[in-house]
């Protein structure tokens, strides 16, 4: 199949998200609240649209199709497995007191309950985090733009990169919102699309042990249950921490609202994503008899050189799109975590002499931080679904309980989330640096060689990193926690949130 169609159908698809960009700027009005959380108004189809298109960006495509393949079933369906997980236990238990606190950035949160240096901290954290979902975002682009484009990895990276940094200063959240609302119909028609036209035209041929019903995948360490265990948990749990999560979930217009989002996400996740897992299983038979050779990701040679160039564009128009909502979104998060909760610039007190929104512009200002780092991250780990499941594995070893702590445990105090935050960080990026392997790949970004751990150790670390952190959590929590009265605890968390 020669590319020139793929490359008109790429280019076109680039300009018109980028005019929806462009168009929903409009919107912004010069308010940091507009473009940072839409002004608070999401209605259900659009909130639950922007959240499902936040769980299936081209991570959770490319690197669900490449573990799949590699490794079975499990190992890519752990993506959207995990990602489901956690939209249906956020609604269930976060997104109704999240949404009503009306805070701009999760880090908020943190400086509500527990005070300026844990917010500080937890943005630091995040801002790290969320470059390496950046970063993953881009490898996907580059590797997309390299195939179909004809450019080099470096220059694909850029490109994109450079695409969305436009997209992401532009139209804030309100772009996001409006090209994930058509993005989750162009990834639902190419999910299944793609599935029948193989099903019909090769069947799917799985070697033994390597399918669904393959169940030593989770259950035998051998067999990978470790390292599956730990994406499914990471994202479950490490996701409830994300910064373009959270601020979808406060971008919808009631508390009820943004629970219904999370529940019709969390089935639209696994309704896109197990056709992708299911789909690689047979890539190689697929190969076989259409007598191809795969190099690089699987999904990119079954699009090239396998299914028609209708069917292919709309599954690449699905990936693209979600590569740049995502990207967006992390950009975005990033950017106004840093001008928000590091930086310290507040909405209320935001206005210079000129009008200005001083948030809105120290935000757009970061944006360009933001992208140079996650284009050096994509260069370092040409990797897709490995530095999605880094990125919330970052976050849950130290973030995720006090989050849960200081919701639903009345004990819980600003010593117990400091000591939860480092005590659970540090360990976690101990076992970073001194294993060898990140979720079954070659961890080439720090590694420090030594005979103490080995890559039978792999997934572990995601486990106890934050086992380690809830320890630390309730031990110092219940030495430090000094009874308040119901009265003074809300005037507290009035008087803080008020201040945002």
């Amino acid at each position: 199949m020669e590319n020139t169609a793929f490359s008109w159908g790429i280019i076109t698809f680039l300009l018109g998200t980028l005019g929806i960009g462009v168009w929903a700027s409009q919107q912004i009005k010069g308010d940091s609240v507009n473009f940072l959380v839409a002004g608070r108004g999401l209605a259900l189809p659009l909130a639950g649209a922007t959240l499902m298109a936040q769980s299936v960006d081209s991570n959770a495509t490319l690197g669900n199709t490449d573990l799949s393949s590699e490794f079975g079933f499990w190992a890519g369906a752990a993506l959207p497995v995990g990602l489901s997980l956690c939209l249906l236990l956020t609604g269930l238990f976060l997104a109704k007191p999240m949404n009503r606190m009306g805070l701009i950035t999760i880090p908020d949160f943190y400086r509500v309950k527990y005070g300026r240096t844990v917010e500080l901290l937890a943005a630091c954290i995040m801002t790290v985090s969320f470059s390496f979902l950046l970063a993953g975002n881009l490898v996907a682009g580059g590797f997309m733009f390299e195939n179909f484009l004809g450019l080099s990895y470096f220059g694909g990276i850029t490109l994109l990169a450079v695409l969305v940094f436009a997209y992401t200063v532009s139209g804030g959240l309100f772009a996001v919102a409006y090209t994930d609302f058509i993005q989750v119909f162009i990834a639902l028609l190419g999910a299944w699309g793609l599935l029948l036209y193989v099903l019909f035209n090769f069947g799917i041929d799985i070697a033994p042990g390597m399918g669904p019903l393959g169940f030593e995948q989770l259950t035998s360490v051998g067999s990978g249950a470790a390292i599956n265990w730990a994406s499914i948990i990471a994202l479950g749990f490490g996701n409830m921490v994300a910064i373009d999560f959270m601020a979808r979930i406060f971008a919808a217009e009631s508390p009820k609202t943004a629970q219904r989002a999370c529940f019709v996400a969390s089935l639209g996740t696994l309704i896109v994503g197990i056709p992708f897992s299911v789909l690689a299983l047979g890539a190689g038979g697929i190969f076989a008899q259409a007598g191809v050779t795969a190099d690089g990701p699987v999904l990119f040679a079954l699009l090239e050189n396998v299914v028609p160039p209708v069917l292919g564009l709309l599954v690449l128009a699905a990936i693209l799109s979600a590569s740049l909502s995502t990207a967006d979104g992390a950009i975005l998060g990033t950017s106004s975590v840093l001008a928000h909760n590091v930086l310290g610039i507040r909405h209320a007190s935001a206005h210079d002499a000129s009008g200005g929104d001083r948030l809105l512009l120290i935000t757009r200002l970061m944006a360009i931080v933001i992208t140079i780092l996650g284009v050096f991250l994509g260069l370092r780990v040409p990797q897709t679904g490995v530095l999605l499941l880094l990125a919330f594995d970052m976050s849950f070893a130290g973030l995720v309980v006090p989050l849960i702590g200081g919701l639903y445990w009345a004990r819980s105090t600003r010593q117990g989330a400091l000591a939860c935050i480092i005590v659970g960080s540090l360990t976690r990026f101990a076992f970073f640096i001194f294993m060898p392997t990140m979720f079954g790949v070659d961890n080439t970004l720090l590694y420090i060689p030594n005979s103490l751990f080995t890559i039978d150790f792999d997934g572990f670390p995601t486990l106890i990193s934050p086992i380690v952190g809830l320890v630390a959590f309730w031990v110092v929590s219940n030495l430090t926690y000094r009874p308040q009265s119901p009265e003074e605890q809300r005037a507290k968390v009035l008087e803080k949130t008020q201040a945002l």
